[in-house]
């Protein structure tokens, strides 16, 4: 960690930390339909040891017909519970890709008020490049307690996102690509409307990430950020296709000392599938 308040660890950091009886690993990899990869089975074929998997599909609002949206506190400390991450817990997550899902379980904690949570710098791709130990099979966690706090201050509904693009008291930040955001390429889920949310800024998920698949350093996070318009030291709310990708924004923003940016859950999958809500094309005025 660069820093105490840093929310990601290094590999190192996790090597070191492994085997501390407060340290639970967790694996939250998750992929698009398209890519049709199973990542429960390519965690049971190798993961992190001591690793836990965390379902975002099913660890979710069963209620919405959105992804993966974020579930009741109750659901959530139910699972949770089951996957021996508890109070008290210092919580690691990491995924296959990086830091995608990663980052979106992340928030997924720190909404739930659990603030002892990080996100594993480059991920599985960079802790099997270094030569790092594996292991496979299921877990076999212990149930442990977890009381949910939620924090509603970190999270945005479609109605407050209505009232942010009208009033303009938040700055919108959109994760998805620029083509998706200009509304000049498809979005990869069928009956959506392209473009993006009057007033939002452009900041792709590529934008945040070094060659190396970690996430820049809070100077060149801080570079992007201002090359796109945004001012840190002002309120802001990421959005994305279905949350996942805006929960990088947001750990970028932790990065920053920013701790406490919002996720809008429905993301574009909601704002983009309804008839009622306003879309402009083209890039960020």
């Amino acid at each position: 960690m660069s820093t105490p308040s840093d929310p990601l660890v290094t590999t190192a950091w996790l090597a070191q930390h492994l085997d501390a009886p407060d340290v639970r690993v967790v694996d939250a990899s998750w992929h698009m339909p398209a890519a049709q990869r199973d990542p429960h089975k390519e965690f049971l074929a190798a993961h992190i040891p001591g690793a836990v998997f965390f379902d975002i599909d099913e660890i979710a609002d069963e209620t919405s017909d959105l992804p993966h949206m974020i579930p009741s506190p109750t659901k959530f400390a139910s699972r949770v519970r089951k996957l021996g991450l508890g109070d008290g817990s210092r919580i690691v997550v990491y995924d296959s890709t990086g830091i995608l899902p990663a980052a979106r379980v992340w928030w997924h904690f720190r909404a739930m008020g659990h603030e002892d949570v990080v996100v594993l710098d480059g991920g599985l791709p960079k802790w099997i490049s270094e030569g790092r130990p594996i292991e496979d099979g299921p877990a076999m966690p212990q149930e442990r307690h977890f009381t949910p706090r939620y924090q509603a201050d970190v999270y945005r509904s479609l109605e407050q996102m209505r009232d942010i693009v009208a009033n303009g008291r938040e700055q919108i930040v959109d994760a998805r690509a620029a083509g998706r955001f200009a509304g000049v390429d498809p979005e990869p889920r069928a009956g959506l409307r392209g473009g993006h949310m009057p007033g939002a800024r452009n900041i792709p998920l590529s934008a945040l990430i070094a060659p190396d698949g970690t996430l820049l350093s809070a100077d060149k996070l801080k570079a992007v950020f201002e090359a796109a318009g945004i001012d840190i030291n002002k309120p802001v709310v990421s959005t994305c296709g279905s949350g996942i990708t805006a929960s990088v924004v947001a750990l970028a923003l932790a990065r920053m000392g920013k701790p406490r940016s919002a996720v809008y859950d429905g993301s574009w999958t909601e704002w983009g599938g309804l008839a009622d809500t306003p879309v402009v094309t083209g890039p960020a005025q």
